[in-house]
């Protein structure tokens, strides 16, 4: 088995990627050609791949068939009491099952069929993965942004400390206030430390789950979430239209049919012809012959027509319900995109409500208008404010990702070159 990855490998290596008219990805999102690589050497990829070879290999059997000739001899030696003598006799034979027309034709197609469907499933492969992927991206850019707004915010209480501490000495504030900003930089280094550890919790399975992205020391600059560029209709029809699934239940629906009807055909028999040789008494008689068998169908075949008809009826009703499951998660991508944007700008002017207000009792902190305890729960505030900006910023760029990815527009290849 130690050389299915590498016939896998230089399966996929030699398939062009990303030929479908495609988006570029967002320079904060690993490259295609990393992307590539990733894909192409996760397990479920190159099991898929593996059984397209195994489907090539299906399909080119069912094109030749499985009748081969068939080689018989004989041998016998016969007393005849009248003569008082023996004879040595002999008989050789070869035969063959003869294909009927309409079942080698049927036999390509479901051989075609089955191919079909293997292309499908590791075209399906390689989605799964790159949404998994997305998750593993988006996972470590959130925590990584949540550490980092929360470091930063660990900064700022030490440099308001240092401002108080100097009040303190000035007399400008009392002792005990320098005990209450203790007690808050404490609880803040502890939250900083939990950040953090997540933070690189997410970079280990980031790393460990694709180990060929490499991960920056420290995350880019997230930009503000766009708008998709067309209209919701046109990505979830998209969605649909491209939906690895939906083929390949359909598929998996052809191929059944023509499995059915094949079995059908079956009723009809094939008929074994051959040629027989024979030599009796010693030589002294030769006989050559034509032989033709042709076997009865009986009711056993009639009941395996009903059996595989019956199957290609339930796929085809389960064929239905994916196409519905697909719809219906198209849709809820496209609204998820558009919630979550709003919901980005909502959180966007909280901030900057919250950062006005903070700004304001700051200010009256500072000319002893306000307590030390209204300043920090505005700063609390202030945080919450800006940690949910940062992740309702991170959820609507993986939201609007997911849509490209759901829809083929990003990080894959045309269903064409899958099936070369």
């Amino acid at each position: 088995m130690k050389f299915l990855f590498p016939c896998a490998a230089a399966a996929l290596a030699c398939i062009p990627w990303f030929t479908l008219a495609q988006e570029p990805a967002p320079g904060w999102l690993p490259s295609s050609a990393q992307v590539h690589a990733a894909l192409q050497s996760q397990p479920a990829v190159r099991a898929a791949a593996e059984r397209v070879r195994a489907a090539a290999a299906t399909q080119h059997a069912l094109d030749v068939g499985s009748h081969e000739f068939q080689a018989n001899s004989g041998f016998q030696r016969r007393y005849v009491p009248n003569e008082q003598r023996s004879y040595n006799e002999w008989e050789l034979g070869i035969s063959r099952t003869i294909r009927l027309p309409d079942k080698a034709r049927l036999d390509r197609e479901i051989g075609s069929s089955t191919r079909s469907v293997a292309d499908l499933r590791l075209e399906d492969a390689e989605h799964q993965v790159a949404r998994r992927l997305l998750d593993a991206w988006m996972g470590w850019l959130r925590s990584s942004a949540v550490a980092e707004e929360t470091a930063a915010q660990d900064q700022l209480l030490s440099r308001e400390r240092d401002v108080l501490v100097r009040r303190v000495a000035l007399g400008d504030a009392a002792r005990r206030e320098m005990d209450v900003l203790d007690a808050e930089l404490a609880t803040q280094a502890a939250q900083t430390l939990m950040a953090r550890d997540a933070a690189l919790a997410a970079r280990q399975a980031l790393a460990l789950g694709f180990p060929e992205i490499t991960v920056p020391l420290a995350a880019a600059a997230l930009p503000e979430p766009q708008e998709l560029p067309d209209s919701p209709q046109a990505w979830q029809a998209r969605i649909v239209q491209e939906s690895a699934e939906i083929a390949m239940a359909n598929g998996e629906t052809t191929r059944l049919l023509k499995v059915a009807e094949r079995t059908r055909a079956e009723r009809t028999p094939d008929p074994t012809v051959g040629v027989r040789v024979l030599s009796d008494r010693g030589g002294t008689e030769r006989v050559v012959g034509l032989v033709l068998s042709v076997p009865f169908g009986m009711d056993y075949r009639s009941a395996r027509a009903a059996t595989e008809s019956a199957n290609a009826a339930a796929a085809e009703a389960e064929a239905a319900d994916v196409r519905r499951a697909i719809e219906q998660g198209a849709w809820l991508a496209v609204q998820a995109a558009q919630s979550k944007r709003a919901q980005w700008q909502s959180h966007q002017q909280a901030l900057a409500a919250q950062t006005a207000s903070n700004t304001r009792t700051r200010r009256a902190w500072e000319l002893g208008e306000a307590s030390l305890g209204e300043y920090l729960l505005s700063l609390r505030s202030l945080r919450q404010a800006r940690l949910a900006e940062t992740q309702a910023r991170v959820d609507a760029l993986q939201a609007a990702m997911l849509v490209r990815i759901d829809a083929h527009a990003m990080w894959h290849r045309s269903r064409s070159t899958v099936a070369n």
